[in-house]
């Protein structure tokens, strides 16, 4: 389900799942963003993007605080190791998107929307590390273990715990 054309209200809290779910571990960031989808969250707006960068700044403009998932590469640490990386406070590793198919995608997006003074308050970036991303459904098992994981953490961190 692609959420893209439809226009964002004004949420205290949006949560953006990036990913192609046709290209394995990709598919992790809409995965996370679905299981958020289907608990209704009061004051919680959930959408679904390609990471194409333009369409995130659209997403987040007139959110307080954001939280975006999405599969990352770095080739360091293993699958399923969670990143969290808090886009006020730094720089975000344009080469951890690696396998994004947009050349202006999530980090180029928010380093754009830094630059602008365009950020939202709070925005705060879920990466998990994927091992494949060859064609097809099927994640990695220590990708697909760690979406719950994932969903847990950013549960704490919306009631006001800092998750590190």
């Amino acid at each position: 389900m692609n959420t893209s054309a439809i226009p964002n209200p004004k949420s205290a809290i949006v949560l953006i799942g990036v990913g192609n779910e046709f290209r394995g571990d990709d598919a992790v960031g809409l995965l996370i963003a679905r299981r958020f989808a289907e608990m209704e969250i009061p004051g919680v707006t959930v959408r679904e993007e390609s990471g194409e960068g333009a369409a995130l700044m659209e997403t987040w403009q007139d959110a307080d605080t954001v939280f975006l998932f999405d599969a990352v590469f770095n080739g360091k640490k293993p699958a399923g190791t969670i990143y969290r990386m808090d886009a006020r406070a730094e720089t975000i590793p344009a080469d951890f998107f690696h396998y994004s198919t947009h050349r202006f995608g999530a980090a180029e997006a928010v380093e754009l929307a830094r630059e602008l003074g365009q950020l939202p308050p709070r925005l705060v970036i879920f990466g998990v590390e994927g091992e494949n991303f060859d064609y097809g459904t099927e994640l990695s098992p220590a990708v697909e273990q760690i979406i719950q994981e994932v969903v847990n953490k950013v549960i704490l961190e919306i009631n006001g715990v800092q998750v590190l």
